[in-house]
């Protein structure tokens, strides 16, 4: 009996997607559940289990376009079990099998990294007994390879002299990266964008952190860092300015009782934004650990469609890559948007003593909004909100 793998539906608003890798080869056998190839669509990209045990025969390729619902090969669950994927942890009682060393230590790698993870780490000269697994029952993911340290496994690049020609190279754009061109210009074309400034001195927060983060880090397991910092702060600033969190929609102004924030992670296929719900009623440290779950999740391509949509606001935190100043630019429909900068000492007026000019880590602090919904004056007083809860933080504690 043979068993068709078909493309499943992704989400209401999905209907292509590109077939990514193939994490199998053509004739492999395959247990139910295994995962088969990365589908990428236009918000997520995931993995598509095998429906069935048996031997895959692969009809259609990498980096083909398919719609909802086509048939990309099958599982023909007749074909014999290889004696090759027979468990090797079963033992034998009837007959000695001699293998060398290097076998073992072969089919050992194999077992504990996925197909995919295994073809990266022999492509980069990555020795996987030197990389532990996130993975389940400590299998080695493919995030795994690009967050360990090769520098030392891989081979010195060679020197070539100047190349005495230019090369021009064209790709296809990946539809995650079609999705977001899209949303941009969009964002553009359908709202009053305009942006306000401010800047933020980040010393209490980052002596807070300081007397706080070993003793934080033992009770909930994750670090403290500035996003549940700047979270709590807009949380603050968006129950006193309401329409910043509120939507235009078919001409109403939607308005929500709660924050569904928004935060931008960048991955390897581009700027995603996954949600994290319901802000307004979370810790510190549930703030803090939602959002490692959920760039976790966008490193390893397995966001879903829940993860991704239903924000009421968004902050992006630019300064990771070491940006100074920017313009962010709407998620629609949402009508607000805050962009986070790098740190950097600046002199600045003390302002313990007036009139004398001291080194201050600050921040520039860029809120986005929509002309439409939110006017000059209640965006600058956000932006004023969170400046003031950031530079004292204490007010997040007592709800001011």
């Amino acid at each position: 009996m043979t068993t068709p793998i078909i493309i499943p539906s992704l989400g209401e608003s999905i209907s292509e997607v590109v077939l990514g890798q193939w994490l199998v080869n053509d004739g492999e056998w395959v247990d139910r559940d295994a995962p088969l190839v990365e589908i990428e669509s236009d918000k997520v990209t995931q993995e598509l289990p095998s429906p069935v045990s048996g031997v895959v025969h692969i009809t259609v390729q990498n980096a083909s376009e398919c719609s909802i619902g086509d048939t990309i090969g099958s599982v023909d669950e007749a074909a014999p079990k290889p004696a090759a994927a027979i468990d090797e942890t079963t033992p034998s009682t009837s007959a000695t099998i001699d293998v060398t060393t290097e076998t073992v230590a072969s089919a050992a790698q194999t077992r504990k990294a996925t197909p995919l993870a295994h073809k990266m780490a022999n492509d980069m000269g990555v020795s996987l007994d030197s990389i532990e697994g996130s993975g389940p029952s400590g299998r080695i993911t493919k995030s795994d390879i690009l967050s360990s340290d090769s520098s030392e496994a891989t081979e010195p690049v060679p020197v070539h002299p100047a190349q005495q020609f230019r090369a021009i190279r064209r790709e296809k754009m990946s539809p995650l990266r079609k999705r977001i061109a899209q949303r941009l210009v969009e964002a553009q074309h359908s709202a009053a964008m305009l942006t306000t400034f401010n800047e933020v001195d980040m010393t209490n927060v980052i002596e807070l952190r300081k007397l706080h983060k070993e003793e934080f880090n033992d009770k909930y397991g994750i670090n403290l860092g500035f996003m549940s910092f700047f979270t709590k702060a807009c949380v603050s600033a968006l129950a006193a300015w309401p329409v910043v969190n509120a939507s235009l929609v078919d001409g109403e102004v939607e308005y929500h009782e709660y924050v569904d924030m928004s935060v931008a992670v960048g991955t390897d296929k581009g700027l995603v934004v996954p949600v994290v719900r319901n802000t307004e009623r979370k810790s510190f440290a549930e703030i803090e650990l939602n959002i490692k779950e959920l760039a976790l999740k966008a490193r390893e391509n397995k966001l879903t469609m829940d993860d991704m949509t239903g924000g009421t606001f968004t902050i992006s935190n630019g300064g990771v890559y070491g940006s100074m100043m920017s313009t962010p630019i709407l998620n629609p429909p949402q009508s607000g948007i805050l962009g986070l900068h790098r740190i950097q000492n600046r002199a600045v007026e003390d302002p313990s003593n007036p009139g004398q000019i001291t080194l201050r880590p600050m921040m520039y602090l860029a809120l986005s909004y929509d002309h439409r919904l939110v006017d000059g004056e209640g965006a600058v007083s956000f932006l004023v909100h969170v400046k003031n809860c950031i530079e004292d933080p204490q007010r997040l504690l007592l709800g001011l």
